[in-house]
């Protein structure tokens, strides 16, 4: 009888994600910039229709930051993306020129107002969104730099402390010739 190979659980393929991207080569200034980028971009991509998901793959080539991070930046700004939108709605209003009308020239005239309404409103929440997410990315970098830090920190004690015992413990046993 031949064995079935078990497919592996999810929390041990998330485990070893989060092994590989805590002990990422670039550190955590290069996590928490994918992190920072993802979140960035998250904030805008919405009103775009999910396009501004692509801008993620350039902008971190040119930045130099974690595409990990990235993604992981962008499911957060997914949860939080609701009550941050009525903000860069009201950020675009601000923003935008009081007086300023979008006339999409064809079809009926109920169309096009409608139209005009749903394209305002996609402008200020896309314009709104830039400059909530370039600062929500600068106020998330910090955080998560630091607790990426923290987390290497706390690793790298454990490993000093295992190593003081496994030579003491080696020192205290009688040598045998």
């Amino acid at each position: 009888m031949s064995k079935q190979k078990k497919s592996p659980s999810w929390k041990r393929w998330i485990k070893l994600k989060y092994t590989q991207l805590m002990r990422a080569p670039g550190g955590a200034a290069f996590v928490a910039l994918g992190f920072s980028i993802g979140m960035a971009i998250e904030m805008f991509t919405l009103p775009t229709y999910g396009l501004a998901f692509f801008l993620i793959f350039p902008l971190i080539y040119w930045m130099g930051g974690s595409l990990a991070g990235a993604l992981i930046g962008f499911v957060v700004g997914k949860i939080i993306f609701i009550p941050v939108a009525f903000i860069n709605n009201r950020v675009g209003g601000w923003v935008l020129p009081n007086n300023m009308k979008i006339h999409v020239p064809f079809g009926p005239d109920w169309f096009a107002e409608r139209l005009d309404h749903i394209l305002l409103v996609n402008l200020k929440l896309i314009v709104g969104g830039i400059i909530d997410g370039v600062i929500l990315g600068f106020i998330f970098y910090f955080p998560v730099k630091y607790c990426i830090q923290a987390v290497a920190n706390r690793r790298k004690e454990k490993r000093k402390l295992r190593r003081v015992h496994l030579e003491t413990s080696a020192a205290r046993l009688p040598a045998t010739e």
